[in-house]
């Protein structure tokens, strides 16, 4: 079974003092929690400037700190921009790769979204790599068509044993910060179909270890209804992360109905052979 990844995106969110007071308060709450780490990975991708203070909080905590971007060169005349080698330095094992706000309003391409997953390989970064519809594709039945597209430009040149190590987000875009959320059978819609697609591209083997989350107003209400799916595999948490006793409701959802729908899944799966 595929281990659940909850994570939240902070965007551009939260002063320094802030961005430390928030940490502690996180891990107070998750032990308030009683959140089992060994059932749960979590992360918190964080604006560059807090990336030390959270990691010095995090240590030995169970909790990863990632960056919401970085650049492909590992050094060079790109003014704004970080490179991998940067975050390797810092300790940074995750990053977020083509989210639909830089798409939106960075122009970042899928071609550029594939540079930047080798460099993530290259560095032993695990790169969460997003794709999601628009609201005009999705009220015009070309949902599907612009996600496989979107999946298969971004993955262009990744082999299968880096493909493996990598996390989806499918984050709809007419459900992100509008308070929107895609139907738990509109989410296993979509991440049952980039599961289909890396399929084709490397294998069910490859396909079936891959992380695909849902990201979208996601919060404490709706994550365990959405968790139960089969192919939902965690969450790409934006507003409701931060707040650190809300976001430690989410990593805390309760798996007791993911379970029960992952066996009837398997019993289904071998009543097929």
């Amino acid at each position: 079974m595929r281990k659940p990844f909850i994570a939240g995106n902070w965007k551009m969110h939260k002063t320094i003092n802030e961005a430390t007071d928030y940490g502690e308060l996180f891990v107070q709450k998750l032990k308030d929690e009683q959140v089992d780490f060994s059932k749960v990975d979590v992360a918190l991708f964080v604006p560059y400037i807090h990336m030390s203070a959270l990691k010095v909080i995090f240590l030995l905590r169970g909790i990863d700190v990632g960056a919401q971007n970085m650049f492909y060169e590992e050094k060079g005349a790109f003014t704004g921009e970080i490179s991998p080698t940067m975050l390797s330095d810092l300790g940074i094992e995750r990053v977020i790769i083509g989210h639909s706000e830089r798409r939106k309003y960075f122009g970042e391409t899928s071609a550029a979204c594939a540079k930047k997953l080798n460099a993530a390989y290259t560095h032993d970064i695990k790169p969460v790599l997003c794709v999601g519809e628009d609201l005009k594709d999705r009220e015009a039945g070309r949902h599907k068509d612009a996600v496989r597209t979107m999946l298969l430009e971004s993955f262009e040149g990744i082999h299968a044993e880096e493909a493996e190590f990598a996390a989806v987000a499918y984050e709809p875009l007419w459900a992100i910060g509008t308070g929107k959320t895609a139907t738990p059978e509109q989410a296993e819609e979509m991440t049952a179909l980039i599961r289909s697609v890396l399929a084709e591209k490397y294998g069910s083997a490859v396909a079936d270890n891959i992380i695909i989350q849902y990201g979208g107003s996601v919060n404490e209400e709706n994550i365990a209804e959405l968790m139960a799916k089969e192919d939902i595999d965690g969450a790409l948490v934006g507003g409701a992360s931060l707040d650190a006793a809300k976001f430690a409701k989410i990593v805390a959802f309760d798996d007791s109905v993911r379970k029960d729908s992952l066996k009837q899944v398997s019993v289904k799966n071998i009543l097929k052979k």
